[in-house]
Order: C-alpha cells, then structure tokens, then sequence
C-alpha cells in the first residue's frame, strides 16, 4: 500500500542576513516525505541540512517555496498554528541532548507533556510507557548526571516519542556517541518508525545512519544533488 504524503516541499529557498548582505542557505529544494519512513539528510557542514531540519520543526520561518505538512500549507500558518503543529505533531531529538540538569529522567520526559495540558498521572503513565520502549525504564528516577551518553540519548528520544508525534526530526543524534552506541540508538529508531508509524528524519554525517535509512538526500550549497 502506498505510503501517504508527509512533507511536500517545493522550490524552497532560504537566506540568512549579515549586516546588508544575505547568505543564502538552500536554494531551492524540491522533495516528498512520505508518512512512516526513515529519512537521512547528508552533506558536508555549511550544506544546509540543519536549516532545512529547521524549518520543516518550524523552528525557521519560510521565506521562499511552499512547504506543506500533511497537507497544510506551513508558510501560511501564524504564530498560534504554528505551534500547535510543534507541540503535538513533531518530536526533537539534538546532538546535545538538552536535558533539564535538576529534574529526573521521568520528569524530564514528563515536561513537555505536561505543557500539552496532560493530567500528571497521564503524562507519568506516557513517560513510562516510552522509557519502556527505548530500555531505560529502570533509570527513571536517576538525574541525567548519573547518566553514560548513550543513556542520556535515550531519553531524548524517550521524549520525542512520549508525545506520540507524526514526525521525529533529529540533528547529528549520534555524533556524540561511540560507533557501538550510536548503531544501537539508530536501531531504536528504526523500531520506533515500525511499531509508531511514526517519520524519522535525520541529518548526519555518519555513513551507518545513512545506511540504515530507507531514503537518503545528498545536500550540498544547500542543494539536492
């Protein structure tokens, strides 16, 4: 059965300012993500891949092109749309982590939850449930300093998951990590994509990630090539 249309994005250009001078960072991408995949973006630093992971998490603004997710067209959106798709529909996984220092690992994954309005015994049972699914349940009441790098990378994705999001965007996820530790968090992700249904996409330096994905876009002078 054919996979449904996830991301459409047409001719998008992005520049970045400096002083009067724009720098521009893609250059007119044109490409289609399906529903349930595991996507790779690779190319050398300074290509354009993290900008183009940022503006699909809308974390960027559009500027120039359509970029459209699950049909809506995300150039059109305002503020309060915007983050609604980020809060309830795409999941962030970052090379550093990012995880809050004085909270345990559950009430780390609970956070965001949290912020969607879920009661606190909902969003325990959700924080559990994905620390289950990635192996650490048994850490959930450690702060993440009691952590190794590959534990710490878990729960990130622990907290991407919890929100049971349609997409998961992650930035160089094992960088960090050793080889033996960062094929095992790529295997966690792609068992995640097959028992959530949920898009995994990725950008990456590593030549194991990439083998591992089933569609991978080359990006260079922040072009497709």
């Amino acid at each position: 059965m054919e996979k449904e249309e996830l991301y459409l994005i047409n001719d998008l250009q992005f520049s970045y300012k400096a002083g009067k001078q724009e720098i521009p960072a893609l250059r007119g991408l044109s490409l289609s993500i399906p529903t349930s995949s595991f996507v790779t973006f690779t190319g050398p630093s300074g290509s354009g891949k993290s900008t183009f992971l940022h503006l699909l998490g809308l974390i960027e603004p559009v500027q120039e092109g359509k970029l459209l997710f699950r049909g809506e067209d995300m150039g059109e959106m305002n503020e309060k749309q915007m983050n609604r798709i980020r809060k309830y529909h795409i999941g962030f996984i970052f090379q550093q982590f990012h995880l809050i220092p004085v909270l345990s690992i559950e009430e780390n994954v609970m956070y965001f939850l949290l912020s969607q309005g879920l009661k606190k015994e909902e969003a325990r049972e959700r924080a559990l449930a994905a620390l289950n699914d990635v192996g650490i349940a048994d850490q959930a009441k450690k702060r993440p300093s009691e952590l190794s790098g590959g534990q710490k990378q878990r729960v990130a994705i622990a907290r991407a998951v919890a929100k049971n999001p349609d997409v998961i965007i992650a930035d160089e996820p094992t960088a960090s990590l050793d080889q033996r530790t960062g094929e095992g968090i790529v295997e966690l992700l792609q068992k995640l994509v097959s028992e959530r249904g949920c898009s995994m996409i990725i950008s990456t330096h590593d030549p194991m990630v990439e083998k591992h994905s089933e569609m991978n876009f080359h990006i260079q002078d922040g072009q497709i090539v």
